[in-house]
């Protein structure tokens, strides 16, 4: 490598990206290179290590006897720990031929003690290192918006007309359409084009006849652009010809559509306030669709930008309300409607659900609700069905509107709530659970209010239910070993050597969270607040419940950030995620993570006396 190449090397990898230029200097005025053979020890348990370690290529596995703790790979760095206590706790072994970079520990200790933000990092709290994370990792990815395509963006129908029709018949055509533009073709198959805007100024002020010919109003010059464009590109033809849309043509030359100011502004500010406005103004089910095809787009775009996961959560979860508020109110009977109350539950209902799993709904009805039940069975069918059709899968529990377990009368719930609490059993709990998360998003948000009344008077003070609903943890083990070292999945061939980020994190966060929260009667839904009235409440001490806000974050946005990808390569999303796919500070955070999840394991054992239940 060159200098320059060597500089752009040590920059790129966290936090080094953070060192001045005369710090950089140092680094490449100290560096050496050193070759090892595979299954070699590069740094041994017990001694007192020498350098820092930049992989150049090759495998490096850290380990405590004969149990591998961690694997690093290219473009990463150990052991700074080592070098910081002077110590070095576990070995360093080759899997294969490495090649390093070496800095002497003398350099890095100097450094670190100059730069004030380097030694923050390695000093830090655990819940900082994982907030710090997310802003570094969504800073990183700010460029992919830079290559989004012209089809990424929201494209106008293309309409194109004759130009013997008259200022009325085009003006009709736009209203049918619903377009803001139409395109006219003349017999020499020149092209024009007559936008809203056109009909405003140049028709209306100028009193012109509605029977004149539409082509005196239109303009010629069509600026062209192809759907695999770069929209950057896009938007500097608009600029460079002062023009506010162009055509979209596709590799056949055919014209499928118009992109305009509008679109573009939309797709680079997230689009959502366009989509937010497309959900309000929709009027049929298929204008609903269109706007709900746009959130993953949105999520994508966010993410990008480095927006943190709390807020994307939020965002998301408040355009689903939006969308299946109005749903409901297309859709819904008016008998229906006024004595009734739609709710989510589950991750929707606690606003975690980013990505769309499954539908967690139910349907409460007020007893005084007069609708046949077989006007009650065609309307949720046809409910359920939709949602499929926007891309919300069923969910395969069948907790949904149309299974009438989950759809029936006020009175009918608070029977079902009495039994659930009464009768425990696995099901029971997990009922309680997902009604618990419950939240309304369209109707009468009082009888969803009365029923988590009715539950918590149920529930009383009974530390016999209490400690068997939060017993559900212990069933879920922590996927992290005595020595820090991941515990991986060997048993399914499908999943070799991943973990399930939800049964080993997420879940037991949500759950004993949960738990807390029930016993304490707080009627917030989402685990983030929930934590935070804990704390207020003097439940949780507040460090642990920042550390657990941190947490949860932090292995919400892996999961994100996985399934991402795994949509953009057209595979399934699910929980797993593969360690060695984690750079050396996502690993560090994650075992963090998990070491957090398991102080909340203790705390819960010895709060709700688990160990005797």
């Amino acid at each position: 490598m060159s200098i320059l190449e060597q500089k752009a090397f040590i920059s790129s990898i966290h936090p080094f990206q953070n060192l001045t230029s005369d710090q950089i200097d140092d680094f490449i005025d100290n560096l050496d290179i050193a070759y090892y053979k595979a299954n070699e020890i590069v740094q041994a348990q017990g001694s007192s290590p020498e350098f820092l370690f930049f992989i150049l290529k090759g495998l490096i596995q850290e380990k405590q006897e004969d149990e591998v703790l961690s694997i690093y790979s290219k473009n990463e760095i150990f052991d700074s720990i080592s070098l910081i206590e002077n110590y070095s706790k576990n070995s360093f072994v080759t899997t294969e031929e490495t090649i390093c970079y070496i800095l002497p520990r003398k350099i890095f200790i100097e450094v670190l003690h100059e730069n004030q933000e380097l030694e923050n990092y390695f000093f830090q709290s655990i819940s900082e290192k994982l907030n710090n994370n997310i802003s570094h990792e969504k800073n990183k990815d700010m460029a992919n918006i830079m290559v989004a395509k012209v089809k990424d963006a929201k494209i106008h129908k293309a309409v194109i007309i004759d130009t013997e029709k008259t200022i009325y018949e085009a003006a009709s055509i736009i209203k049918k359409e619903k377009v803001p533009t139409v395109l006219l073709k003349d017999n020499n198959q020149d092209m024009y084009i007559v936008t809203d805007s056109d009909f405003r100024q140049k028709v209306i002020l100028n009193r012109m006849d509605f029977d004149d010919k539409v082509i005196k109003i239109a303009s010629k010059g069509l600026i062209f652009v192809y759907e695999d464009d770069f929209l950057f590109n896009a938007q500097l033809l608009m600029a460079k010809h002062g023009i506010k849309r162009v055509v979209v043509r596709n590799e056949n030359e055919e014209i499928i559509g118009i992109l305009d100011q509008i679109s573009l502004s939309s797709f680079f500010a997230t689009n959502t306030f366009a989509v937010s406005n497309q959900i309000v103004k929709a009027e049929t089910v298929e204008e609903l669709k269109e706007a709900s095809l746009s959130f993953i787009k949105i999520i994508k775009s966010l993410n990008a930008k480095g927006v943190k996961i709390e807020f994307i959560s939020k965002l998301i979860n408040q355009l689903n309300k939006k969308l299946l508020d109005k749903l409901y109110k297309i859709l819904a009977p008016t008998e229906l409607y006024e004595k009734s109350c739609l709710v989510v539950m589950g991750s929707e209902g606690r606003g975690e659900q980013i990505l769309k799993t499954d539908q967690d709904n139910a349907l409460i009805l007020a007893d005084d609700c007069t609708i046949s039940d077989e006007k009650l069975k065609e309307f949720t069918h046809i409910f359920t069905e939709t949602l499929v059709d926007f891309g919300f899968p069923r969910c395969p529990g069948n907790i949904m509107v149309s299974n009438p377990y989950w759809c029936r009368k006020k009175s009918d719930f608070k029977d079902l709530i009495f039994k659930w609490v009464n009768e425990p059993s696995g099901d029971n709990f997990m009922n309680i659970a997902i009604f618990y998360d419950a939240v309304c998003v369209s109707g009468d948000k009082e009888l969803i209010t009365k029923l988590k009344e009715y539950l918590f008077n149920v529930c009383g003070n009974s530390q016999q239910f209490n400690s068997h609903f939060a017993k559900i943890i212990t069933g879920f083990d922590v996927p992290l070993g005595f020595f820090d070292g991941f515990v991986l999945n060997s048993k399914d061939n499908k999943h070799k050597n991943e973990i399930d980020i939800k049964k080993g994190g997420i879940f037991i966060i949500v759950q004993g969270i949960r738990s807390l929260s029930l016993e304490n009667k707080i009627f917030n839904a989402n685990t983030a607040k929930r934590i935070k009235k804990l704390s207020e409440k003097g439940v949780l001490e507040e460090e642990l419940a920042k550390e657990l806000t941190m947490a949860f974050n932090f292995l919400t946005n892996l999961r994100l950030k996985s399934n991402l990808d795994k949509l953009d390569k057209k595979e399934e999303i699910d929980n797993y995620i593969n360690p060695n796919n984690l750079n050396t500070m996502e690993k560090d955070l994650l075992k963090d993570s998990f070491k957090i999840i398991n102080k909340l394991k203790k705390k819960l054992e010895f709060h709700f006396k688990l160990n005797y239940v």
